[in-house]
This record gives C-alpha cells, structure tokens and sequence, in this order.
C-alpha cells in the first residue's frame, strides 16, 4: 500500500469529505425546505406537492415552502431546481412531461437525467377524457364520430406543448384515426375552464383536479386514458375498453433534487418521502384524489426516468410534434 505524504493526504481528503457528507446528513434539516411545482396551483403535480409537504413538515420540523413555477411544460420550474445548491433544501416535484421535454424542446437549459435526480415517483396518476356535457357527445366513439365528421376542427387542451395530457391525446386520436388541433396552457384549471365552455374540445387531465367538476357535473368524463380503470371512476372505461388501441398514457408525478446531491442525502430524503407516503394521513389523502401508488428506489427512478426519455422521443416523432 502507498503510504506516501501524497497518499496520505488523498486518503485523509477523503475521510473529511466522508464525515461532511454524513454529518450534513444527520444535521438535516436545520431550514425551511423549498418545493418548486413545475405546473401551477390547483394542478395534480400542485396537489400532491403540498399534500407531501404537509407531511413532511410534521415529520420534520420544518416548513416546506411550495413554490409554484410553471410554464413550458415544467421545464421553467425544472431548470430552477436543476441550477440550485445540490444540499437537500431544493426539491422539485414535476410531472411524466420531465421525460418528454427532451424531445419536445431544441435546447434545454439542463440535461433531463444528468442535472436532475429522482427520488421517487410520488404517484401515478390516471388521466380522464373530459368534454362538456352541452357538447352532445356521450361515449368516446361519440367523440370521434363527431372528430371525423368535421376533419380539423376538433381540438384539445393540454398543460403545455409535450405535457402529458398532449401525448395522452395524440396516442388517442392516431389509434382512433383523426386530426385534432393541440390548444396549450399553462395548467390544468386554464385547461379545464375552457373545455368547461366549449371553446376546446376535449383534455385527457390529471384525474385529481378534474374530479371534482366531474362530480358536480361541469365535465362529462367518458374515459380515462390509463391501462386500467380508474378506482376514483370505477364506473368510466378506458379507452382500451372503448376499442381505441395503444390509446393510453402513463402519467406519474414524481419527486426530484438537483443532480449532484450527495448520494447520503438522496438516501435521506428518500426515506423521509417513504416514511410520510406510508402514513395513514397520506394514504387515504392520495385514494382520495385517486392516485395510485408507484415505488420506486432513487436508482430505480433515474433508470426508469432514461427508459422513458428514449420512449417518449419515438411518441414524439410518431405524433409529429416539432421541437420549439
């Protein structure tokens, strides 16, 4: 073994860099925390951003501040919390659209998998294809029987250009077989308003904020646009279910710190994410807004966040989305 004044040094370096690291994991959190929501207030990712936070306030000791960011589809709030002190006080909740964006978008600001890691995804949500009930359509063949009779003029609304709820829609109407003309906004209640009038068609949302306007009967939901039905809308089919092919959509709210956060705080911050998704309180709160749970590791999550880069780009190119 080298035992040189030089190897020494190195070793003793590293010894120091070491106990810092875990010293400033024990010390954690001596602050308030801060959660920037890539999408704005009232959204699904909002929701559950502060329903977390409130948890882990009760956990740890500290306020979590919510800050909401939105705009071009999470990538304003992503790139904020990607620049940011890597020391555990800096989270970012975002949505399924973090790992479309790199094909949504010539040039980021970030790299998706390098200046960003997971924590974990917090839950997966369903999305439901809601019209207005003055629209006459009751069913989705309805909606396409009324998309095809009129080429063109059928829209929909999404949280941004390359949201989830646009790629939701996009494998919807390529499966049914129509054109539709993309209506981007910054959230889902800008969203919702507007297909509330009748001025948009149709919007594959976030089951969490449109539930309500379902239930007193704003919005007719005819579908959800996951594998399976949704437990909040036991009673509403999935497009599958409807005949419509490869028509549905993955849509996951997930938890993230900037990428070079030591590993023992990624660790620790995942446990305390764990800790506080397995409370009574959180539980019934997320069966509440209809989400269903989705763990992962940090290390699963970061492989899982590369796979879905890489499948989202060839849904990108399919749907002939063009990078802004």
């Amino acid at each position: 073994m080298d035992c040189s004044p030089v190897a020494k040094v190195g070793i003793l370096a590293l010894a120091l860099a070491g106990f810092s690291a875990g010293a400033c994991a024990q010390a954690w959190p001596s602050k308030p925390l801060r959660a920037t929501v890539a999408f704005t207030a009232g959204s699904a990712t909002d929701i559950i951003a502060r329903t977390l936070g409130e948890r882990l306030n009760a956990q740890l000791g500290q306020p979590v501040v919510v800050e909401n960011r939105p705009g071009a589809s999470g990538t304003i709030g992503a790139a904020i919390v990607a620049r940011a002190e890597p020391d555990g006080y800096t989270m970012l909740i975002n949505s399924s659209s973090h790992t479309v964006a790199p094909s949504t978008f010539l040039k980021l600001p970030y790299d998706t998998a390098r200046d960003l890691a997971g924590i974990t995804p917090l839950a997966n949500l369903p999305s439901v294809l809601v019209i207005a009930p003055s629209a006459g359509v009751r069913s989705v063949r309805d909606l396409v029987a009324a998309a095809k009779a009129k080429p063109g003029a059928m829209s929909f609304a999404s949280g941004g250009v390359g949201s989830a709820a646009q790629l939701n829609a996009e494998r919807f109407r390529m499966s049914a077989g129509f054109d539709a003309l993309h209506v981007p906004f910054k959230g889902a209640p800008e969203a919702l308003n507007e297909v509330m009038t009748g001025r948009v068609g149709f919007y594959f949302c976030p089951i969490v904020p449109a539930l309500p306007l379902v239930r007193d009967g704003k919005l007719l939901a005819i579908a959800v646009g996951s594998a399976k039905r949704a437990s909040a809308l036991p009673d509403v089919p999935t497009t599958l279910e409807a005949g419509y092919a490869d028509s549905d959509y993955n849509f996951w709210v997930g938890l993230f710190v900037p990428g070079k956060t030591p590993r023992a705080m990624v660790k620790r911050i995942y446990a305390e994410t764990q800790k506080a998704m397995r409370s009574t309180e959180m539980s019934q709160r997320m069966r509440t807004l209809g989400a269903e749970p989705m763990p992962m590791t940090p290390e699963q999550f970061d492989a899982y966040v590369r796979e879905e880069i890489a499948l989202n780009a060839k849904l990108v190119k399919a749907a002939g989305i063009k990078p802004q």
